[in-house]
């Protein structure tokens, strides 16, 4: 515990010496969120009706940013070997760097959607408990499988093309599931449909941060 508490905070004294990752993020996030609006010149209905799928969108490609940094810092300064071989569990490991990734992209994630409700003159309000709920899970389980291709980009020289080559294939469920669950939620669906896409959404999310979180030691081996 005391190992993953030191990697978090590391990470998070880094970002905040730097303001690189959160910044660019939230920049590139509500870039794809008012770039929508003037690229398909839909009606209002219609726009609201994509918007859940527009900010899922926007959460991923902002997360790409993030994690493409995650790992790429001690790569390149070598630091990453040093700590594979200190006596820290691998899981400790990637258990820090998923906090530090849910808090980076959670903080973008909580910007866009503010921008949103802005931009589009929209209330989250109704539905922001199970909105919340499922955003807080598919962010969860897209950090994980994030997290662990990071790791292995961070091993070849186009990680910024190989991550979303990577990831996207497998976070596919993730998104497409939280997005539809959204969906519902921000329609005001019947409450049994909204709680079962949130547990599509949980179930596909805890399998994905399970098998990352075994399979991490051997990334970290390569």
């Amino acid at each position: 515990m005391r190992a993953v508490w030191t990697i978090f905070v590391k990470d998070l004294r880094v970002e905040w010496r730097t303001r690189e990752t959160a910044v660019s993020m939230v920049v590139f996030g509500i870039l794809v969120i008012f770039l929508f609006n003037f690229s398909f010149n839909t009606g209002r209905e219609e726009t609201l009706r994509m918007l859940p799928g527009l900010l899922w969108i926007a959460f991923a490609f902002a997360g790409v940013l993030g994690f493409n940094r995650s790992f790429a810092a001690e790569r390149e300064n070598g630091c990453l070997e040093a700590v594979t071989l200190a006596p820290i569990d691998p899981g400790s490991i990637f258990v820090g760097k998923l906090l530090a990734n849910l808090v980076f992209l959670g903080f973008a994630e909580a910007v866009m959607v503010f921008v949103a409700a802005l931009w589009y003159n929209f209330s989250f309000v109704p539905a922001l408990g199970a909105f919340a709920a499922i955003t807080f899970l598919g962010t969860l389980g897209y950090a994980a499988l994030g997290t662990i291709f990071g790791a292995v980009a961070a091993n070849t020289r186009m990680r910024e093309v190989m991550l979303p080559a990577l990831q996207f294939p497998v976070a596919f469920w993730i998104l497409v599931l939280a997005s539809d669950a959204c969906s519902d939620a921000l329609r005001g669906a019947d409450w049994k449909v909204v709680w079962g896409g949130i547990e599509r959404v949980a179930g596909v999310s805890l399998v994905f941060t399970v098998a990352s979180f075994l399979l991490f030691e051997y990334v970290l081996e390569e």
